[in-house]
């Protein structure tokens, strides 16, 4: 949620960030609404017996946070740990903001404008149906695409500054609970019928908290300008404050990398997520090395035969 955060930050402003993070609070809380409103007891017992069935033994450390930040074993897990989440991420990443560039590039407005009606550059009054169908449209397009959450932010901003709603942007980055690599894992361990129970509380949920979100922010005049949002026009590269922040956090990566898995490889840190799945992972890392020689023919184009 964290790393999230500090995506959308840069990319959409922190209205976005302060969005998500109410945003998910709102969630949990229409969530629990609609679970004391339906009560599947069913359903969450058979869930219960299944994660009963593949529970695993885990050893909890007894050891307080205090005394484990003073111990290099425990910073030997954090840097394991750091690698793991890069290595979760880095497909979702590279394919989220090469689709956002080939889009920005190649598809016309109208097509942005088809797909979220009344949509447009410049276009901020938005009606009630107009709004509910941006929140609508934006899980179908994050169902469709299902890139992940941290790549899904380039094309959220992408889709921002093409004047799709603030409501249906903060949905299609919430989408990310309702896709279909979602719904396979919670299938895995919880059976079909509770994640299609899941999947529609989710889906519920979000159009709720999106369109509180939409018109609270409204009433507070909090709703940022979508002109401010160009992901084509953005400067990348400047020799400033962040350049000199980019590279700290580049040596403080590089330590933890040393430390986590060739320092201290007799410490082990089993906390990584549950893949999509083994044929998705391979497709997605193809797919990521063909991103980057389509992004690495675009440079030689731009400064090379131009």
């Amino acid at each position: 949620v964290i790393e999230l955060g500090i995506i959308i930050s840069i990319f959409l402003g922190w209205q976005f960030v302060v969005g998500e993070y109410l945003g998910g609070i709102l969630l949990i809380l229409i969530s629990w609404l609609l679970i004391r409103l339906f009560h599947p007891k069913g359903l969450i017992k058979k869930a219960r017996e299944r994660l009963q069935d593949n529970e695993d033994d885990d050893v909890n450390n007894q050891k307080s946070w205090k005394e484990r930040i003073k111990t290099e074993k425990s910073w030997a897990k954090v840097s394991q740990q750091y690698g793991m989440e890069w290595k979760m991420v880095w497909k979702d990443v590279t394919l989220g903001f090469t689709i956002a560039g080939i889009v920005a590039a190649f598809i016309p407005d109208s097509f942005f404008q088809t797909l979220f009606i009344n949509s447009g550059q410049g276009n901020t009054d938005f009606s009630f149906f107009t709004i509910f169908e941006h929140i609508t449209v934006g899980p179908l397009v994050a169902f469709i695409t299902f890139i992940g959450s941290m790549g899904n932010i380039p094309l959220a901003a992408l889709l921002f500054g093409k004047g799709v709603s603030f409501a249906g942007v903060i949905a299609f980055i919430f989408s990310d609970l309702v896709v279909f690599p979602v719904l396979r894992i919670n299938a895995k361990y919880y059976g079909w019928k509770m994640s299609f129970f899941i999947l529609m509380l989710l889906f519920i949920s979000l159009v709720g908290a999106s369109l509180l979100l939409h018109y609270g922010f409204l009433s507070l005049d909090l709703i940022p300008d979508p002109s401010s949002v160009k992901v084509q026009d953005q400067s990348f590269f400047k020799i400033d404050y962040t350049f000199f922040l980019n590279i700290a956090f580049l040596l403080g990566s590089g330590y933890l990398i040393y430390l986590g898995f060739f320092k201290r490889t007799d410490v082990m840190q089993m906390k990584e997520m549950a893949p999509k799945s083994k044929l998705m992972e391979k497709g997605l890392k193809y797919i990521a090395f063909v991103c980057y020689v389509w992004l690495a023919g675009g440079m030689i184009v731009k400064y090379f035969m131009q």
